[in-house]
């Protein structure tokens, strides 16, 4: 029981695994919101470009239209006109078409930063396998997306209908009009329409980057296992932090029993703690040379009667300078006084001593 709980999902992910999965190319995508922005871009470049464009296109294609029983279409001729052309069309569709492609390419920008990754390519045989490909068919992402596609040709169908069935009459008349006359009412009445169809869009665009987002969410999960591991990555295993700490304080024991001979007094607890203290004329303050606890503060009492220096007993204090110093740091200020007097008592007692 407790196995098959480690393998479900229930864990938020880490900014780890977020991050990872973004560098792979696993990333919320929602495709509602690149043709959103395709659609509103193309709504742009007919309103502002759709006079422009079409001038541009009835000077290329009216002038061929009109000459066309003069035109000679053989051989060189024919490459010359076609380049011409070419050129003229591409001349007269080129901003219209960088809109577009900068509206397709906004459209993913918005949603995710530019990544650059090969993940996406790679070959596995699970793109091929018949039974993949079956559980995706009937998965709960293809039915979420044929019933957004449902909703989605209601909804605007709708909305079309609703804008257009007042103008049935009107409609009907444009047959018997003249045609240059039917292009500024189909304008007017495509322009309002794309108006509404970019609204509606514009809900669920923002509704389905939800939903993909969720999903995406929901994907990167983990499973207590897999924290665990990612922890032992990340921040190593305890067994290995635990010899890092043992190794770490090895050193720092044999380092401070060298400085140990340079100490001018041991301050114990008596047992529990010892903090060693150095003071020579003319330093600001005294520095701590070693200190510790338990099986460390008598290795440092027996290396302070190992070279004849002063143990002074004074419980309070050896706690709170063990707390507040670290080695080869000066005490704090508020024990200068206390430090002060049993110092002072040490030099006293050597005086005595001598004589």
């Amino acid at each position: 029981m407790a196995e098959r709980d480690d393998q479900e999902r229930s864990e938020e992910p880490t900014l780890k695994k977020l991050t990872d999965a973004i560098e792979k190319g696993d990333v919320a995508k929602s495709q509602e919101v690149n043709a959103w922005f395709v659609i509103t871009g193309g709504t742009l470049v007919l309103v502002a470009f759709a006079g422009a464009m079409g001038a541009g296109l009835k000077a290329s294609l009216g002038g061929l239209i009109a000459n066309a029983g003069t035109i000679v279409v053989s051989g060189p001729d024919l490459l010359r006109l076609g380049g011409r052309l070419g050129w003229e069309i591409l001349g007269a569709t080129a901003i219209p078409m960088l809109v577009l492609m900068l509206a397709a390419a906004g459209g993913s920008m918005i949603q995710h930063r530019l990544i650059f990754s090969a993940e996406p390519l790679k070959w596995k045989l699970s793109k091929i396998s018949p039974a993949a490909g079956a559980k995706r068919l009937f998965s709960k992402q293809a039915l979420a997306n044929f019933l957004k596609g449902i909703a989605k040709l209601t909804v605007i169908g709708s909305a079309m209908a609703a804008l257009l069935w007042p103008e049935r009459h009107r409609l009907d008349t444009l047959v018997t009009v003249d045609p240059a006359a039917i292009l500024p009412l189909v304008q007017t009445e495509a322009f309002v329409v794309l108006a509404v169809v970019v609204t509606i869009l514009a809900i669920i665009a923002a509704a389905d980057f939800l939903f993909q987002y969720r999903q995406w969410y929901e994907r990167q999960k983990m499973s207590v296992q897999e924290l665990k591991e990612e922890f032992k990555q990340s921040e190593g295993s305890p067994e290995v932090k635990a010899k890092i700490r043992q190794l770490r304080a090895n050193r720092s024991g044999r380092r401070m029993m060298a400085e140990m001979p340079t100490a001018s007094v041991v301050i114990t607890n008596p047992t529990h703690y010892a903090v060693a203290l150095r003071y020579e004329q003319g330093m600001n303050a005294p520095v701590c040379v070693a200190k510790g606890v338990d099986i460390l503060a008598r290795r440092i009492r027996e290396a302070a009667a190992e070279h004849a220096i002063p143990i002074v007993e004074n419980p309070p204090l050896a706690r709170a300078l063990h707390a507040a110093v670290d080695l080869d740091e000066e005490i704090p200020p508020e024990h200068y006084q206390a430090v002060a007097e049993v110092i002072g008592y040490v030099m006293r007692l050597r005086k005595t001593l001598r004589r």
